[in-house]
């Protein structure tokens, strides 16, 4: 590695703009022309080499380069908002509604949101936040994140903790703020230092030079928001790890108890009762919204639930004991809450079927006689059922959400028993040929037209369904600190400054200079409030001269 030596007598590393040891410029890496001694000196990171601008040799060098950059970073970035803007013109994958005719993504964007929506499904935005392309990209913000701060944080770090108070004269005579005073007494000077530290500036004496600093920690402001804005980066990458979090849905009805999925079958959850209130259709406030959908606007819908915790049983392969958690009314924004799970009321479903009771008959009988009856469970119906007088009843189709589809034929939307249909082969008691029906609400087809029994609806039962949304979230917290560290270096940044005055001896007078990372004026004020009452010359802001 090439180095440089200072007049001093102190030895730099390659890339170094000011010496470490006395501040005088290294003309070469200034790039300043040899008849312009008065330019302004280049103070970013207080002149030091960084890696990034000396090294440029082996892959690694050439690695950190690209992503120390600035512009690097704030491309990824760009992307990256590109990215989640397109992704978030139609919800994700996860939000599909509930109660959509096809919770299937191939099918759903195309059918609620036409070509576009189809594009978006291919392109992959719908499983945008999960995908590997985008988390590689938020992976890469981090990488460049943390290659800058290290790029420029070490070696600022390093000027700053071993900053002298004596100067060369260059380096004081070409900072923005300067002034040369021929002569200066002790009493004048000693006014200077007492008005300096008065404004809290922390003084350093070396053989009569003097430096007068404060604010120096206002400088890893911008480092420690990168520390912040890393912490967000991997909570967001933890976020799609199960460990950390889970959203999972799941409908449970009346009466039914349920496992909670996503807690590897340690919980359990019971639907005690649905209810929904709706708005009263002659308040004034409602009128409108109350119009658009047809008489009723729900005001509040709940669950009342119990949930259990499953305990080991004691014979292995038993029914596992639940015991207990908690009781609770769920409500919109008013989730269950136990061991880090939350329950959400995320949706419902009304009226939905759950048993059929039918009847067989004889279909010349006009007052249509009871041969036989039997009811389905629609939740999970018996593939055949044998009747007391013989008959036996075998269910070969179940359509539980029944439409024709775009070539005609039978299916089902959902597997919810909305609109149940049956195709039923009705074996008679003599062992003859059985015969085939198609049935369902308001639809009772004989498929060829000479059956001797047919079948019947003659009941049924309905029960509500809650649609419950289950979320796990452990990296809540660290969004929420690396969001208060990133404030603090912002208000540590935005509001303090690094402000420091030198003072070199020179014959019988003094030069004065400062610096300060920004707002010029403040430090201007410090320093005519410092001189008052003395002769030392106000310093001049050279750049406004130059101009």
């Amino acid at each position: 590695m090439k180095r440089i030596k200072c007049e001093c007598g102190h030895v730099n590393p390659e890339g170094t703009v000011l010496c470490e040891a006395c501040g005088k410029p290294i003309e070469e890496n200034q790039h300043i022309d040899g008849n312009d001694k008065k330019k302004l000196l280049n103070m970013r990171y207080d002149g030091t080499a960084r890696r990034s601008q000396t090294y440029n040799k082996s892959i690694v060098d050439k690695i950190w380069s690209f992503f120390s950059s600035v512009k690097v970073g704030v491309w990824l970035i760009v992307l990256a908002l590109i990215a989640s803007a397109i992704g978030s013109i139609f919800p994700q994958e996860q939000y599909i509604p509930a109660d959509a005719a096809s919770r299937d993504p191939a099918i759903f964007y195309e059918e609620r949101y036409g070509i576009f929506g189809l594009i978006f499904y291919q392109l992959g935005f719908h499983n945008l936040y999960s995908s590997w392309w985008y988390m590689i990209l938020i992976a890469l913000i981090g990488v460049s994140l943390v290659i800058c701060s290290l790029d420029r944080f070490v070696p600022l770090f390093k000027a700053l903790r071993n900053q002298k108070a004596k100067r060369h004269e260059t380096f004081l005579n070409r900072q923005r703020l300067f002034s040369e005073t021929d002569e200066v007494t002790n009493e004048d000077l000693e006014s200077v230092k007492q008005g300096l530290k008065n404004q809290r500036y922390k003084l350093t004496e070396e053989d009569g030079h003097i430096l007068a600093e404060k604010g120096r920690f206002s400088r890893w402001g911008p480092y420690v928001n990168h520390i912040g804005l890393i912490i967000i980066l991997l909570a967001a990458l933890l976020r799609t790890t199960p460990l950390f979090y889970m959203d999972e849905y799941v409908w449970v009805r009346e009466g039914e108890q349920v496992v909670l999925p996503g807690t590897d079958q340690a919980y359990y959850i019971e639907n005690k009762d649905f209810i929904i209130e709706n708005h009263n259709p002659n308040d004034e406030r409602f009128e409108e919204a109350i119009a658009e959908e047809g008489g009723e606007v729900p005001s509040n819908y709940q669950t009342n639930v119990a949930i259990y915790q499953a305990q080991e049983p004691e014979v292995t392969g038993a029914e596992p004991e639940l015991q207990k958690i908690i009781d609770s009314n769920i409500r919109m924004n008013q989730p269950a809450k136990f061991d880090g799970y939350a329950v959400y009321q995320s949706g419902y479903q009304l009226n939905e079927f759950s048993s059929m009771s039918f009847k067989i008959h004889e279909t010349d009988d006009p007052d249509e006689d009871e041969l036989g009856s039997f009811t389905v469970d629609l939740t999970s119906p018996e593939s055949e059922y044998e009747l007391e007088n013989g008959f036996r009843v075998e269910v070969t189709n179940y359509y539980p959400d029944y439409y024709l589809d775009d070539n005609g034929e039978p299916a089902s939307e959902t597997n919810y028993p909305r609109n149940p249909a049956f195709v039923m082969m009705v074996h008679p008691p003599d062992g003859s040929e059985p015969e085939i029906s198609f049935l369902g609400i308001g639809k009772n087809i004989d498929a060829t037209g000479e059956n001797d029994y047919k079948v019947g609806i003659t009941n049924f039962e309905t029960h509500d369904v809650s649609g419950l949304s289950i979320r796990k979230d452990y990296s809540l917290p660290y969004f929420l600190v690396g969001a208060i560290i990133f404030m603090i270096g912002v208000i540590q940044g935005m509001y303090w400054q690094h402000r420091r005055v030198w003072i070199r001896p020179k014959d019988n007078g003094i030069l004065l200079a400062a610096h300060t990372n920004k707002n010029w004026h403040g430090v201007t004020k410090d320093i005519e409030k410092s001189i008052s009452g003395t002769n030392v010359n106000m310093v001049k802001d050279q750049q406004e001269l130059d101009e």
